[in-house]
């Protein structure tokens, strides 16, 4: 019979912190990107690059932090592969920008090195004579992953040169596909999903620190009634944002459940993704530089996402007591069409927009507050 493997309680290293600063950084370039306008809208090349860069960014962390929650001892091995992936990362930044293109052999070479930095990882974990045949398998299938997205990445290199087609988005978008079906067989006890959680939660407060800092931009300028009125809604809709993702992780995931995380990994690179374009759309709401409709759209779509995904984690990881009940999604979906179909009425009246997001973000927090003192009761 199998032996289960039994971890002691794995606590997040002072080294994971480092290595999430880098990404950090990577947030504020890959932001920067939607920055460039053209007749008061985000021009389409960079709206992609935006897109392509932050998901490409987001799933190397998820990689790398996969494979540290399963077999990271905080060792020399492990340091010299985080440091590694650090550095190329910083070639990776230098590509992010208007003139991304003029670095495309440079950013993808950088990226399909990492991917294969954390491949090795996997392939001596699958040499050591200590993994247990079982969980060889999942293992082999990250691995395969992660050797495909490499050299996908690479090929993207001659293809553009020859051709000028930029593929940039197959890796990314091949990467979420096949970990989606692939086959997940794993050891009882070999993910630390705990540790996961809270290592999706740290980056999550990085994300929500580059809008802190984006909001900050609310407060400069003469001081003016208008003024205060803006800078008092844009910090309500990120308290409103920050809070709703605490309550769900405080009190309604079940964070000592045994999974193997994969999913629940995935889901949060569109959080983060969400929470991204969200800091970009709220220093937009100030700019008279970007019309008003693609001000909304952009607002619009990135609340929906953000919460559409965190209440898929509330569906598929929330604690027994606090499975929510049928008409929690209804609401949900109700408060969203009107808030949507509200905003693009008032979409030329950026006073209202904003005190209407203000509204909808404290709604939904109520909603999940509700759902999280279940707990308390259960």
């Amino acid at each position: 019979m199998l032996e289960m493997i039994h971890k002691n309680e794995k606590k997040v290293e002072y080294l994971e912190l480092i290595y999430d600063l880098i990404f950090v950084f990577m947030i504020g370039k890959n932001n920067s990107l939607l920055h460039h306008t053209q007749d008061g809208q985000v021009q389409e090349g960079m709206l992609l690059t935006y897109i392509f860069c932050t998901l490409a960014i987001i799933q190397i962390w998820n990689f790398s932090t996969y494979y540290i929650n399963m077999f990271g001892k905080n060792g020399l091995r492990e340091h010299i592969f985080l440091f590694s992936n650090m550095f190329a990362l910083y070639f990776m930044a230098e590509g992010t920008g208007v003139e991304w293109q003029a670095y495309h052999t440079q950013y993808h070479i950088s990226w399909a090195l990492i991917l294969i930095n954390i491949a090795f990882q996997y392939f001596f974990e699958l040499k050591d004579k200590n993994t247990p045949d079982i969980q060889k398998p999942m293992i082999k299938n990250i691995l395969l992953i992660l050797v495909v997205e490499a050299a996908l990445a690479a090929a993207t290199i001659p293809i553009y040169r020859i051709t000028g087609v930029d593929l940039s988005f197959l890796p990314v978008f091949m990467g979420i596909i096949v970990t989606l079906i692939s086959p997940k067989v794993s050891l009882p006890g070999s993910v630390n999903f705990e540790h996961l959680t809270e290592r999706a939660m740290l980056y999550i407060v990085f994300t929500f620190g580059e809008m802190v800092i984006a909001v900050g931009g609310y407060f400069n300028g003469e001081l003016s009634a208008r003024r205060i009125y803006f800078c008092v809604m844009a910090f309500l809709i990120v308290v409103g944002l920050f809070l709703s993702y605490g309550t769900v992780y405080d009190h309604i995931i079940d964070r000592e459940r045994e999974d193997n995380g994969l999913v629940f990994m995935l889901i949060h690179v569109f959080i983060i993704f969400g929470l991204n374009t969200l800091t970009t759309s709220l220093e937009f709401m100030q700019s008279e530089e970007i019309a008003a409709l693609p001000k909304m759209i952009s607002l619009i779509a990135s609340f929906l996402m953000f919460y559409s995904f965190l209440m898929t984690v509330i569906l598929k990881y929330s604690k027994t007591g606090c499975r929510p009940p049928r008409g929690f999604y209804i609401r949900l979906a109700l408060t969203g069409a009107s808030f949507t179909a509200l905003m693009l009425i008032f979409r030329e009246q950026m006073l209202i927009n904003i005190a209407l997001s203000v509204i909808y973000v404290f709604i939904i927090y109520s909603i999940i507050y509700k759902i999280g003192k279940l707990n308390k009761t259960a």
